[in-house]
């Protein structure tokens, strides 16, 4: 008899934890977008030399989150040098976008599906201009793809002794909105 009540009490207790945290249900955090320009900042400024011609810099990257379509915006300042041209540098800017999405192998927020959105650069004819967007498109894969824009701390995870899963990322004009769910 008493092994029956130990066994129901231990049952109970165990119903009663799993039923507390599905009464927690989904929380929010919020990640403004100081945060995620502070992560991007870390990551330049980026050079590097393409087709053995073009020696490329980028820097001084300013994040926009575009609200509803979960996609990022940055701008660089970028600097082309060709190495057949001594001295000669042309000046610009280059507009990156990428969709954001949880990797959960990683806990982080990723960048996906990048892309130039427009790529300007002072000097330079359009014949030319039209060619070098093309290293653009080489540069956009190199510094935002599978590039973690933000990495959540292993606490961010746990809240009144429950585990949470981030689930989804809801972008708004000054920050992303994280979905953290109860791990089942």
């Amino acid at each position: 008899m008493k092994s029956r009540l130990t066994a129901l009490l231990a049952i109970t207790i165990v119903f009663l934890m799993t039923a507390c945290a599905g009464l927690l249900g989904p929380r929010e955090v919020e990640l403004p977008l100081y945060k995620l320009q502070e992560a991007m900042d870390r990551k330049f400024p980026f050079s590097n030399r393409y087709l053995e011609i073009f020696d490329i810099s980028v820097s001084h990257p300013k994040l926009a989150l575009q609200p509803g379509t979960n996609r990022i915006v940055t701008s660089l300042e970028t600097v082309i040098a060709p190495s057949l041209l001594n001295n000669k540098a042309w000046t610009g800017s280059m507009e990156l976008s990428g969709v954001l999405h949880l990797d959960p192998a990683r806990n982080a927020i990723m960048l996906d599906e990048p892309r130039v959105e427009k790529f300007l650069l002072d000097g330079v004819d359009a014949r030319y201009a039209k060619q070098l967007a093309k290293i653009g498109t080489l540069l956009v894969d190199q510094i935002l793809k599978d590039t973690p824009l933000y990495t959540f701390r292993p606490e961010d995870f746990q809240y009144a002794g429950t585990r949470f899963l981030p689930t989804t990322i809801t972008t708004r004009s000054n920050s992303l909105v994280v979905t953290f769910e109860p791990a089942k």
